[in-house]
């Protein structure tokens, strides 16, 4: 298990956990970000991260792509 920031771009990873606060994670799941879901790391820019999800892309922060375990 890996935080998802560490994440090769382009390659399709199962979500295994979501840290951080209830509020975090009730965002990140609010977002399409739950555990077994297949998540793909785009690219990374400015400090963000653009991931598949889903089929949409969603761009996220370092801190936020950290707290999700892939």
């Amino acid at each position: 298990m890996m935080p998802l920031i560490l994440a090769d771009a382009g390659v399709e990873n199962i979500v295994r956990k979501i840290g951080g606060s209830p509020e975090v994670k009730q965002h990140l799941a609010d977002l399409g970000f739950n555990v077994g879901t297949a998540v793909t790391v785009i690219t990374e820019m400015g400090g963000n991260v653009i991931v598949k999800v889903k089929e949409s892309r969603i761009a996220i922060s370092r801190e936020m792509a950290q707290k999700i375990m892939v």
